[in-house]
This record gives C-alpha cells, structure tokens and sequence, in this order.
C-alpha cells in the first residue's frame, strides 16, 4: 500500500498550491469518504480538460494543472492522486487504450483514471475525474464505476483493469516532449 501514498515528480502533493488545496478541501469535509468524494468533484468539475477549453496549455504535473486550471486526463489523475495521497489515502492510476475517433480509422489514445482505496470498506474502487460533456457523465459511486467511456472490444479497445502507482513513464516522456496540447499522441499499448 505504500507505494500508492508516496510523492512522485508527477503525483507532486507536497507542492504549497497542493497543500493549500487539501487544507481547504479537509475544511470543508465531514470524514474521509467526504474528503474523497470533495477531491474528485473538485478536479472533474473545476479542472477542465484541456482538449474541452481547446488550449494548448500543457499541464504535466498534478501542481501544474492545479496552477494552470486545465490538464488532461492523464495529469488530472495526478491531481487526484496527489490531493489523496497528502491526507494519507492509497491512490493510483488505471489506463483505457480508446478509439480516437467513433472508429479505429484514426488509431487510438491512452485514458487515466483514479484508482482509490476506501479503508473503511477496504476495498479498492475506479473514479474517472476526466470531466463531464456532452456524451460524457461520470459521477462518484462506492459501488458501480461511472467511468467516461464505454470500452468497445469489437473496435480493439482495452480497459486494462490496473492499478499503477505513478504516471506511466512512457506518458511523462510524451508530456515532457510536447509544447503544445495539439502534439500529443500514443500509439502503444500498456
């Protein structure tokens, strides 16, 4: 369980604007499942996805996008982790292999989402912070995901079902090497 509480270069939860953030979001919270529930409403509501505000703005750390207001999915899972794991709940990241377009004619993208364990429950569930549109509504449940995307198998799509306790290196790489939102691809699988 460790490794889902420590600080990464991306999951940055010691970072001042992250510390400030968790103080404000404790305040605000009945008990933990409260605290949870607050994260996750905070980074899918008020964080939008980048690709929704059509910026080029790259986030690539959870401070990132906290100070920049926008991320994508694969750093406002960072956020989440981050703002987690600084009140002490294990949290990591799951990964979807997605069509781009409605078929694979324009190949496929990586998704992240948020794995998160509920010690009271003791058991380990799926949100998806990715932000909510048209076509897209995720939501907070204990018991059944409400994750942003169907997974189409017959397309070649792949929800992979793990649990990885920092951003996967090859997507911190990407991020690293992009200058704009615009440049960012994958074309490989986990």
């Amino acid at each position: 369980m460790e490794e889902y509480l420590i600080e990464t270069h991306s999951i940055d939860y010691m970072n001042f604007h992250i510390q400030e953030k968790v103080r404000e979001l404790k305040n605000q919270s009945d008990d933990s499942l409260d605290y949870i529930k607050r994260c996750y409403m905070f980074v899918r509501d008020e964080i939008p996805h980048s690709w929704d505000m059509e910026t080029d703005i790259v986030s690539r750390t959870a401070s990132e996008v906290l100070e920049n207001k926008t991320g994508i999915c694969w750093t406002k899972s960072c956020l989440l982790a981050a703002l987690l794991r600084a009140n002490q709940i294990p949290s990591g990241i799951s990964y979807q292999l997605l069509t781009i377009a409605d078929d694979d004619s324009e190949g496929y993208m990586i998704h992240a989402l948020n794995t998160v364990f509920l010690k009271d429950l003791n058991k380990w569930i799926r949100l998806d912070a990715r932000g909510n549109k048209e076509y897209i509504n995720t939501c907070f449940s204990l018991d059944e995901e409400h994750l942003a995307y169907t997974i189409r198998s017959e397309l070649g799509e792949i929800d992979y079902h793990d649990n990885h306790a920092d951003l996967d290196e090859r997507l911190v790489h990407i991020l690293n090497e992009c200058e704009s939102i615009l440049e960012i691809s994958t074309d490989f699988e986990f």
